[in-house]
């Protein structure tokens, strides 16, 4: 089976399959190569392309030499597994805890540097927090890991948003995300979100579909929720990023407006009968009482009773979800490492263990 990789050099040369998915591939990644990552994510330096493989499957990659400096996670494991992991250390109640964890994490980091673990290829890396899969089989997975093994011996291999084995790679533990079946759920659970949704009229807010023009206020509302409440180390999309999604369709985007302003926002896409909201957030200076974020989730839900799919509600909010239907699943970064020195192995290793040994227990403990 062959795979071969597209990048700005050649992006005019990329066999598009004549499918939904490598329709919307090339609707969601051209702009982003042929402008440059930097001018819609802008934490994010990578040099970014599609891996088509078997002719048919398009698989957005990342690759990364481990330079770059002030990465967002989805592009740099130090990030993601140090940086942004220490900073989820003030959501614990014990001070003797977060000492010891901070303590743990700056070894954590010295490991990291020392095994190279952000010098990367990341496969289904659509440089959102939540990376949904085309239909996967296998064989796909064994051709794209011998080809970019093959093409960059010195870089590790991961796939982006795995909940599932794959083979002859090494499964570190990223985040607890939910799922929820709206469509699915018994009446207890539905009413509970259903009353939420009602608290869109009560509160009165309408429900509307933002235009390019709104581009700069949903992209204030995501940093409001995501990178001023939770971390900037989160992807830091622009107006660019809004816009182009937007004319194009490869994000749909709702909002929730009161007298010609609109206070929370959300967008989504599906691949394969999943939905998941990469952009989500609200006016976190109104009171809580009004209720925006159970508006928001409700919709989303609503959404995708209508269109008859499932929801993969991303991390975060854990009570919230369960109490809603969201069962959790630990999401994991799968390696392959094989073809690496001992040393660039060991640091992927010694992760992976670490986090199943300590970082996933507490995930559970904690609602993380």
């Amino acid at each position: 089976m062959k795979a071969e990789l597209y990048t700005r050099d050649n992006w005019d040369e990329v066999p598009w399959p004549e499918s939904a998915d490598g329709a919307y591939a090339r609707a969601y990644l051209t702009p982003l190569v042929e402008g440059g990552i930097e001018a819609f994510v802008a934490n994010v330096s990578t040099v970014y392309g599609v891996l088509v493989v078997d002719g048919r499957v398009v698989l957005p990659v990342s690759v990364n030499d481990g330079g770059e400096v002030g990465n967002a996670w989805v592009c740099s494991p130090y990030t993601h597994y140090v940086t942004y992991a220490g900073e989820e250390l003030r959501v614990l109640g014990s001070a003797a805890l977060r000492g010891a964890l901070r303590a743990a994490l700056a070894g954590l980091g010295a490991l990291c540097r020392w095994s190279e673990l952000d010098r990367v290829v990341l496969v289904n890396n659509w440089l959102l927090s939540t990376n949904l899969y085309p239909a996967l089989e296998p064989a796909h997975e064994r051709a794209a890991i011998r080809f970019l093994r093959e093409r960059f011996p010195g870089h590790a291999v991961g796939f982006c948003s795995v909940n599932r084995v794959i083979g002859d790679c090494v499964m570190v533990p990223g985040r607890r995300v939910y799922l929820v079946r709206p469509g699915e759920q018994p009446g207890r659970l539905r009413k509970r979100w259903r009353r939420d949704l009602r608290l869109v009229g009560r509160r009165g807010y309408e429900v509307v579909r933002p235009v390019e023009g709104d581009a700069a206020r949903v992209v204030e509302l995501y940093n409001l929720l995501y990178l001023d409440k939770y971390s900037r180390n989160n992807p830091q999309f622009t107006e660019r990023f809004v816009r182009e999604t937007l004319r194009a369709g490869t994000i749909t985007y709702w909002g929730l407006a009161k007298d010609g302003r609109i206070d929370g926002v959300l967008g989504y896409f599906h691949r394969d009968g999943v939905l998941t909201t990469p952009i989500f957030g609200y006016d976190t200076a109104l009171p809580q009482p009004l209720g925006l974020y159970r508006m928001l989730s409700a919709l989303v839900y609503q959404i995708a009773v209508d269109e008859g799919l499932s929801v993969n509600d991303s991390a975060g909010a854990g009570e919230f979800k369960r109490l809603r239907g969201g069962v959790p699943e630990i999401e994991y970064r799968a390696v392959h490492v094989g073809h690496l020195s001992w040393r660039r192995r060991t640091g992927w290793v010694v992760l992976a263990w670490l986090l199943r040994r300590i970082a996933v227990p507490l995930m559970r403990r904690h609602e993380l």
